[in-house]
């Protein structure tokens, strides 16, 4: 298993500017640690609850910036929905974004063949108005986030061992 560390004055310094800065210095350390990149190589270098957290900044990060249609575009849709990122969101005590996430599998299983495709910029945009059964979710998303992101901050915080040694 691979070392993870997060200074404490790092991890004190991202705490005062706020839950996205706490989360972000344990993304930062986790992915540092494999040398900047999560692939199936070095995912097996990682514990669960460190890739459960990587796979959270992932879905954050796609979907604030572009919703589900982006996610699944930009070929993390088998990250997300073909792994137990949803059943340990439950376990971490995420429960509506666990439903959340297996709901989107069910539409991602559906039109993951067509989303993933290679287009130009004009054809993506068009994904939007074809599959318009995901603005719901990304809606929904956006409107929880905040939340999502303390609860996840919580679990960390309550949990620090499983992600990082603090030096």
């Amino acid at each position: 298993m691979n070392k993870v560390i997060v200074t404490d004055a790092s991890l004190r310094e991202a705490a005062e500017k706020g839950i996205d800065k706490f989360l972000g210095v344990f993304v930062d350390a986790i992915l540092d640690s494999v040398g900047g990149e999560l692939t199936a190589e070095t995912m097996g270098e990682l514990n669960a609850e460190q890739i459960t957290l990587v796979a959270y900044h992932m879905l954050h990060e796609e979907v604030m910036e572009g919703g589900f249609i982006q996610l699944i575009h930009n070929g993390l849709g088998p990250f997300i929905f073909l792994n137990p990122f949803a059943k340990m969101l439950r376990l971490w005590g995420l429960r509506d974004l666990s439903k959340m996430v297996y709901n989107v599998h069910t539409l991602y299983k559906q039109h993951h063949d067509e989303i993933e495709a290679d287009c130009s910029d004009e054809e993506f945009m068009a994904l939007y108005e074809r599959f318009p059964e995901f603005e719901e979710y990304d809606d929904d998303f956006i409107e929880n986030e905040e939340a999502w992101n303390e609860m996840m901050a919580h679990y960390v915080d309550e949990n620090i061992e499983k992600f990082a040694t603090i030096a």
